[in-house]
């Protein structure tokens, strides 16, 4: 069964971008433009990792990040963005992972794998 990825990112090229590229390595790919839409979709389609942006309109990543772990404290989250100085915010400590954004996705894709990887291993243990 294919795994789902919310995607989180108010960019449209962005969000097309990585709706594509995590298609190729065979994930599901839901996608939202902000905090808003990404709680709406946790909500009804349950993603098993979820990749947010923090700039966004709306809602913005920070204030998501902590609504989406009051929701559901078993999904991995990978906090994605281009500006460094939020990974001194306590509050993304909250997520498993804080990337930078890059033309390279392969950090991106090796550690959504890693993440759904662990959070089966772990799901098997209990």
């Amino acid at each position: 069964m294919k795994k789902k990825v919310l995607v989180v990112e108010d960019d449209d090229g962005l969000r097309g971008l990585y709706k594509e590229e995590l298609e190729e390595e065979g994930y599901e790919v839901l996608t939202a433009k902000n905090g808003k839409e990404a709680l709406q979709a946790l909500g009804k389609e349950k993603p098993d990792l979820v990749v947010l942006d923090i700039v966004m309109p709306v809602m913005d990543g920070m204030e998501a990040l902590g609504r989406i772990i009051g929701k559901d404290k078993t999904v991995p989250i990978i906090l994605h963005t281009s500006h460094p100085g939020y990974q001194e915010d306590f509050m993304s400590w909250a997520a498993n992972a804080y990337l930078l954004k890059s033309a390279d996705l392969s950090e991106l894709k090796q550690k959504i794998k890693e993440l759904l990887e662990r959070k089966r291993q772990e799901g098997n243990a209990g």
